[in-house]
């Protein structure tokens, strides 16, 4: 088994050439014109570069090549079978990505680069073959339904990344934990000897980290570009080809806890919660107004917490809480053997972050300088103009009139400063 030192090795090399190339991206964009502007879909105020999934690809490159050539990766690399279907799949994947990110591919042609992807990899004999379920033990799958569910899985996962790439910095930094705490569980399994030595699970995990950890400085708000589809996609793929060597391809003469964290194949569905529930929220939300799955929206979890009042660094904050929260529920008790329970302190720190998301917004607004007690009807429908007065009045007229520097609001609420009227002739 590869040491922590030689897999820090690979992430080092995926983080440093990811970095660099990222700077070459972001100087030849506006050659390429791989520049993003502003529109009504998106949540960024300038003419933005994009395409960094190409600097992703770079670093990716480059990675698979260094653990190549190192000694320590060498049973990993015994069969060239998997290694080189993962290297074309990725190159599928990046050339679908650019195409996307310069001239808008269709969603059809896009979903076909998908497919072709997840397909060369089961030719390439990275498939899920095992399914490993909690309490019932392992099922296998057969040839066909093997190829069906791995393009799934693959295509799924893939949109999910996609998906949840709204904000500055919010794919990079969900998918980064989630590699990270991937990664770790995958050497849990492997000294558990739940996955064979020459798995490249492991790997695939700690690249995806380089990748983003050299990518994120580049994209932390305000974003100096974006990673765009090339980047999503190619990030999307590699999750779940780290997930289908590991989940898919379990010891079958484990027989140890059968319980849920010990079922390699679910554990992405909870560290990769945030993504995985955005997408689900999304197809549910379109079918339901019979819209195609394709078509973008702004109700995505990122855009309902703008919507709440936070802003984009701490709407992105949220969402990678909520995924390192996942994250722990997974590594906790993996590595405690036993001792604790995880369920009560995850538990009470997931309920801070709920009360703090809901909650903040209008704390915040209710303690600005000046600020009056916060109305609920006001907030649903705020009014950012100045107070209108009432008056002069008689009984048989009402003029409202707006201050004279100011043009009069058109069809806007706005609060009201009521003045006192004058009683009718003869009243006390």
């Amino acid at each position: 088994m590869p040491s922590v030192t030689a897999y820090l090795v690979v992430l080092g090399v995926a983080a440093v050439v990811t970095y660099v190339a990222t700077w070459a991206m972001r100087a030849i964009a506006a050659t390429i014109g791989a520049i993003v502007p502003p529109g009504d879909r998106r949540v960024h105020a300038r003419p933005t570069a994009t395409a960094g999934g190409a600097a992703m690809f770079l670093g990716f490159v480059a990675a698979i090549g260094a653990a190549w050539a190192m000694s320590d990766f060498s049973l990993m690399f015994e069969s060239q079978s998997e290694a080189w279907g993962i290297v074309i799949a990725c190159a599928i994947i990046f050339a679908v990505g650019m195409i996307d990110d310069l001239r808008e591919m269709s969603a059809p042609a896009k979903m076909a680069g998908m497919v072709l992807a997840g397909s060369t990899l089961t030719f390439a004999g990275v498939a899920l073959v095992v399914f490993r379920v909690p309490f019932f033990g392992i099922s296998f799958l057969s040839g066909d339904l093997s190829v069906l569910v791995t393009v799934i899985w693959v295509v799924g996962m893939m949109n999910a990344i996609n998906l949840i790439d709204g904000l500055d910095g919010l794919a990079a930094g969900i998918v980064g934990i989630a590699a990270i705490t991937f990664f770790l569980y995958a050497m849990r399994l492997g000294n558990e000897n739940v996955v064979l030595p020459g798995n490249m699970g492991a790997l695939i995990a700690v690249i995806v980290a380089g990748l983003c950890l050299g990518f994120l400085p580049h994209n932390f708000h305000p974003a100096r570009i974006f990673m765009g589809d090339t980047g999503a996609l190619l990030l999307g793929l590699l999750m779940a080809i780290s997930t289908i060597l590991v989940g898919g391809r379990t010891s079958q003469s484990f027989s140890g806890q059968a319980y849920f964290f010990f079922a390699p194949i679910f554990i992405p569905l909870v560290i990769l919660g945030v993504p995985i529930l955005d997408t689900a929220l999304a197809i549910v939300r379109r079918a339901s107004k019979r819209r195609g799955i394709a078509e973008a929206d702004k109700d995505h979890l990122h855009h309902r917490l703008l919507r709440l009042g936070h802003t984009q660094q701490r709407s992105v904050s949220i969402l990678w809480a909520w995924t390192a929260l996942l994250s722990g529920l997974v590594l906790y008790p993996t590595y405690n053997h036993g001792r604790g329970n995880a369920l009560i302190p995850i538990g009470i720190l997931a309920l801070g972050l709920m009360l703090f998301t809901v909650l903040h917004p209008l704390r915040r607004k209710s303690t600005q300088p000046g600020a009056r007690a916060v109305d609920p009807f006001q907030e649903m429908l705020p009014f950012d103009g100045p107070p209108l007065e009432v008056g002069p009045l008689d009984l048989d007229t009402a003029v409202v009139e707006p201050p004279a520097s100011e043009a009069a609001p058109h069809a806007r609420f706005a609060p009201v400063q009521w003045l006192e009227l004058p009683g009718p002739a003869g009243d006390t």
